[in-house]
Order: C-alpha cells, then structure tokens, then sequence
C-alpha cells in the first residue's frame, strides 16, 4: 500500500510544540554541559561525535548538565529557510503542482517547500516571487535584477529592469526577532499571523481560490491580428471571475498575459480563448493557471511558506545576582529538555536559570588563593574506608563556592557505561557530608595551596566579604548546597555535541536551536 504523510502534518507539529511552550503547564529549558569532551573522544574539537538516543546516553546527559535556562513564549518561533535577495540569481516561483514529476525550473526542488521561492531583502521584508520571467523562451525563469521593497497589498514587479519578476509583499522581521531568532540558514515568520491585528492587512487581503499569475507556455502561431490586445479573457474552472488580458506581438504571437481580475473559488482553472474572442491560430497557445494556497496568498503564511521548523532561542550570561553558569571551564554539549521538576520536588522548574551541579562552600586560610584544576578529581573521607569523590567544574576564590559534578565514572564505570572490574573509587557513590562519621574528616584539599575545610557554619544563598554582598546562586545549608533541578526527570528532547569552549566571566553565548519537524 502507497501512503504519505504530508508536509502539513509537520507544519501543524510545529504550531503544536509552539503552543505547548505557551502553555504554563509545562516548562521547556535549554542546557549546556560536558566540561570534559576529550575523556568521551580524544579528538572531540575537530570532529564531535553525533550524539546517541538511548536511555543510557540521556542518564549521562543528566549527569554532565551544568546549568540550564527557561525558554519563555517569547523564546520559540517558527522559522523558514532564509534566501538573501540578491541581484543577477534566479528564484523559482511559486506553484502549487511541484511533485517528483514536476519539479522546480530552478532548485528541482520536488515539493513547493524545498523550491527556492521566499526571499528576504535589505530592509528585512519578506516576499514570495509569483512570476520569475517564465515564458516559452525562458522557460526556467530569468535572473532577478531589481530588489522588491515595497509594501503593497498587490503583488507587482519590483522595478523598472524588465526582468518579469512578480513579488508578493508578506510581511517584516521586527529588530527584535532579527537578533534572536535569525540564523544563518533560518527566519522567523510572524506569531499569531491567523489572529493579530498587526498582520491584518496581508491576511484580510488575500482572496480564497484568487488567481494572480497566468504563465504563456506555448506563443501560438497564427493568431489573428497582429499588435492585438484582448480584454477580459475569462479564466474558467471551479471558481467564478477570474479574467485576464492577452497581448498579441507583430509576429501573430502571445507575448504576455496577465491577470485583469483574480475571481475567487479556484482550485484549478484555463483560459477560455474563445469565448475572451482570442483567435486560436494555426498553433493554439497555451497557459498555465496558478492556483493559490488554500485561502489566498497571505491567509496563512506557516502553510504557504511551509513553517515546520522552529527555532528555540537562549541566552547564556551570568549575572550578579545569579552565576549559575561557570566560568573558567568547557562547555561541550547544549540541549533541550521538556518538563524538568525541581530538585526534591515533584513540581515543574519554573526558575529562569538553575544549576545542575552541586556546589560547597569552602573555607580556611588561603581560600581566596586556592586553585582547583578543572575536571579534576577531589575527595573527601566521610568516615572510615569510605570516600566521596568529586568531578571540578568551577572554584571561585572569591567566594569559596566548588561547583561539582559525581557521574558514573566515579562508582564503577568509564565515561561510556563500560562497567570498570577494580574502580579506583569503588562502586558506591558517596555524597559528601557536613557530618562525618568516625574515622572521618571536613577536608577538602584542593590542587593547590593548603588544605580546605567544608563551612558547616555556613547556611544561605548569599555571603558578605569586605562589606560586598556575593550571590552564590545556590542554596546552601551547612556548607553543602544541591542542585536545582531534579536529575533524570522531564524529557530531553534535543542534543548537541559541540567543539568546547572555554567560558569567562565577562561572555554571552547565544543558543539558536533549530527543531525540525
């Protein structure tokens, strides 16, 4: 049995996922992650492995989660495939029979979406092309040569160069939208087009079954009087009113046709020579009627543009009053995660940044010039013949605060889930305490410098040093603070292994995630 399932499918995916981040019973968050690639691939920076889909490999995505960031309404957005207008290239217009049997004069584009139909200008205004100067003598189309920039109801050309390009006026990407949610590859189009009062004009525009374009696809021979106009030619069909005119040259051939009245209804359509008083000719000429989307051009432009990818955009920067995001080490992996709960809760996560690590507060003399070597290992005796280990992602002398991670490589396992026969650290994986047992210490010591204590006399979120009031970002209580987020709940829904970078204090990392449905 042949079946499909249809582009609109995917298109109606992505309005769904746009809504379910709308909706405020979920919550969708974007991480990053991985501080110790080369462990994973010794060659990870000039060849990052493709990430796998397995339970196992999301349990150690948990695991090497450093922090995450809301995604907000405002954060998500379909987006369309960007072409940058540019004189002298030459676009496929639209039509509504691209197929594998009828594909695309320019790209071969199979389908309408992959063809090369939508542009984007100078100014940022989006447009269609609707006619790209296809006749029987240019029958894959002619290079554009004047850039559309106006902002008509109609479609119409752009210049004065003759190129017998046709535009179709959609709408313009905000300066806002620009910065977030264009990429190289993406643009967004407009939320709510079907509701908003600001896309009113293009969408109250558009005419259901309303034919704009009439291409020549065979000049005729013979017909009739030369130098000939012919008026209200009607365009039968489904619909009703549709006419054009005709323009016979010295030669007794067609040399143009355009649309005089688009009519409205039409799902299909031809141009009724003899009853518009056309004369057929010794070769009868021949046209093709091009059909609109459903409800016009402009009525829905996620279907006419083919709107089935979004784009989820994060920004990730530290602030004073909330550091969740380290400095001073790699980042190697980003993400998307659907419906985390807070940490000992089963409640959804709703905080706009939180921490996936664990962190301490250390103290003793020369905290402020201690160092402790990224993805290296600390331990602490929690009594006798037990010891907690501990991975380094981040120490701030200023504070005191070790921010850690214990994944599986520290009980039993390498960073793959091979199972190890003699682990260095054992097969238990012990937390560290603020109570040690017997035979136990608060000892923490670092790569360098004197040994440190864990701060049992210190409990909160902030802490003043020199009269300055420091925001740790993470709850502390006798010197131990949890994570923020819940490890292993929620769905992660998107991976992406990344050449590291090493983050500062002082850097911005915008995240576009494109979700291609």
């Amino acid at each position: 049995m042949a079946a499909i399932i249809t582009d609109q499918i995917r298109i109606l995916n992505a309005g769904n996922f746009i809504a379910g981040v709308s909706n405020a019973s979920n919550s969708y968050y974007s991480f990053i992650g991985l501080t110790n690639p080369a462990d994973y691939q010794s060659d990870w920076d000039s060849d990052p492995p493709a990430p796998k889909d397995s339970f196992d490999q999301e349990n150690d995505y948990w695991d090497t989660m450093i922090a995450l960031k809301k995604i907000n309404t405002d954060d998500a957005r379909q987006v369309v495939p960007k072409l940058t207008w540019s004189s002298g290239t030459t676009y496929d217009m639209y039509r509504h029979d691209y197929s594998r049997s009828n594909t695309a004069s320019v790209s071969g584009a199979t389908n309408l979406y992959s063809a090369n139909y939508i542009v984007l200008n100078s100014d940022f205004r989006v447009y269609i092309c609707l006619q790209n100067g296809t006749d029987p003598d240019n029958t894959e189309g002619r290079p554009s040569l004047d850039e559309p920039t106006f902002t008509d109801l109609e479609p119409r050309s752009a210049g004065t160069s003759g190129d017998g390009y046709i535009w179709k006026y959609l709408y313009t990407i905000k300066p806002s939208e620009v910065v977030r949610f264009e990429s190289t590859d993406f643009m967004p189009v407009p939320t709510d087009w079907l509701t908003a009062a600001e896309n009113s004009a293009v969408r109250d525009n558009a005419v259901d079954g309303g034919i704009k374009i009439v291409t020549v696809t065979n000049k005729g021979v013979g017909l009739g009087t030369a130098n000939s106009v012919y008026t209200s030619v009607p365009i039968r069909g489904d619909g009703t009113g549709a006419q054009c005119t005709i323009v016979v040259d010295g030669n007794q051939q067609v040399s143009s046709v355009t649309v005089s009245n688009q009519g409205s209804g039409y799902t299909y359509g031809n141009v009724d020579l003899v009853a518009g008083g056309v004369p057929t000719g010794t070769t009868r000429p021949s046209f093709d009627v091009i059909i609109p989307p459903q409800g016009g051009h402009g009525a829905n432009i996620y279907r006419e543009l083919g709107a089935y990818n979004v784009l989820l955009y994060s920004r990730i920067e530290n602030d004073s009053t909330n550091p969740d995001f380290i400095t001073g080490n790699q980042i190697a992996r980003v993400g998307v995660v659907e419906n985390p709960q807070q940490f000992g809760s089963s409640s959804l996560l709703q905080a706009d940044k939180a921490s996936a690590l664990s962190a301490l507060k250390l103290v003793g003399t020369g905290y402020s010039t201690a160092s402790f070597a990224g993805d290296s290992y600390f331990t602490q005796t929690v009594s006798t013949g037990t010891t907690a280990v501990g991975r380094v992602i981040s120490y701030d002398q200023n504070t005191g605060v070790l921010k850690f991670w214990q994944d599986r490589s520290l009980s039993g396992f390498n960073t793959v889930g091979t199972a190890q026969t003699q682990p260095t650290y054992g097969f238990d994986l012990t937390e560290f305490s603020g109570s040690p047992g017997t035979g136990g210490s608060l000892v923490i010591s670092p790569t360098t410098g004197q040994d440190l204590s864990i701060d049992t006399d210190f409990t909160g979120i902030t802490t003043v040093i020199n009269n300055r009031t420091y925001y740790l970002g993470q709850t502390f209580d006798s010197g131990i603070a949890n994570p923020e987020v819940k490890a292993h709940s929620g769905s992660i829904i998107y991976v992406d292994n990344r050449p590291s970078i090493t983050r500062s204090s002082n850097q911005k990392e915008d995240i576009k995630v494109i979700l291609q449905f």
